[in-house]
């Protein structure tokens, strides 16, 4: 009974000490969600003045090309950029997004491409390496903290890729998956396609607004097109941090509350092992005082 008191401690000690690091990691990780948010929406305002500029550009310049806007259907090749975490205690934020990147892989092998991934994270990067799977490229080390230069960094690979042949190593077509931060609750993976650019329009009944380009539309495309994809990228990865902490606070949220249950279980148990062994010792004296007054008694 003793032995059995005695683990049921060390396992309370143990479930508490489980339970500090994981409230720990829930306050840390609630701190940071505030300014992932604030990042966020920071980051918006550009990314739709750019996208309308882009869209006034292309809807009042009918006709104009650009290697970034057309479609290479000779090129087979598909690149995949996944955007996970570089830490764990995160739930089901990485297996989400890898399966997600998984369905769109099949989808594209289904249609005749040949999937090329390039991975964020140092979470997606061991989850292809245990596979052995080769990867085109690879990031870490700023998932819950992004910022632009490496945007910068992922969006000038990709678009050197795309224009690229296959037979140069190059891509016909971007998608990239990640998750969009919805609220504190609800984070949603997303897939979308980056290039060939899919301009975003604005609503049917809204007039875009006219632009003078000097020296050229051409050139401003050359210069607005690669900010674009940056932003874009930027954006996602923004959004990618906010839905991480998100759900790492949540899911270190439930492990502490589960800690909290197991400590109340485990005390019950060891309240009922240490009663028990009280009415044993109390049995036990008893038994050896009645022993005694009848072994007193029949000496006498």
């Amino acid at each position: 009974m003793g032995a059995q008191l005695r683990q049921l401690r060390r396992q309370i000690r143990s479930v508490k000490s489980t339970a500090k690091i994981t409230r720990a990691q829930e306050l840390i990780a609630t701190s940071r969600i505030v300014k992932a948010q604030e990042n966020v929406r920071a980051s918006r305002p550009y990314a739709d003045q750019i996208t309308r500029a882009l869209s006034a550009l292309i809807s009042h310049r009918v006709g104009i090309g650009h290697p970034l806007l057309k479609e290479q259907p000779e090129d087979r090749r598909s690149a995949v950029l996944i955007i996970t975490s570089d830490r764990g205690f995160a739930g089901g934020y990485n297996a989400n997004v890898l399966r997600e990147a998984e369905s769109l892989v099949a989808r594209l092998r289904e249609q005749g491409r040949e999937p090329i991934p390039y991975v964020i994270g140092n979470k997606g990067i061991t989850w292809y390496r245990f596979r052995g799977r080769e990867m085109a490229e690879q990031w870490s080390g700023f998932s819950d903290r992004p910022d632009f230069p490496s945007a910068e960094r992922i969006g000038r690979r990709l678009a050197e890729d795309f224009l690229k042949t296959d037979e140069e190593g190059g891509v016909g077509e971007i998608h990239v998956v990640y998750t969009e931060f919805v609220s504190m609750l609800t984070q949603q993976v997303q897939v979308r396609r980056l290039l060939p650019l899919e301009v975003v329009e604005e609503a049917a009944d809204e007039v875009l607004p006219t632009y003078d380009f000097e020296p050229s539309a051409e050139a401003a495309l050359d210069l607005l097109l690669p900010n674009y994809i940056e932003s874009r990228i930027f954006h996602m990865l923004l959004q990618s941090a906010a839905s991480e902490h998100a759900s790492r606070r949540r899911a270190m949220k439930s492990a502490t509350d589960n800690a909290n249950e197991l400590i109340g279980l485990y005390s019950r148990q060891a309240n009922q092992a240490r009663q028990a062994e009280i009415t044993q010792e109390i049995s036990e004296i008893v038994g050896g005082a009645n022993a005694l007054a009848e072994s007193s008694a029949g000496s006498d």
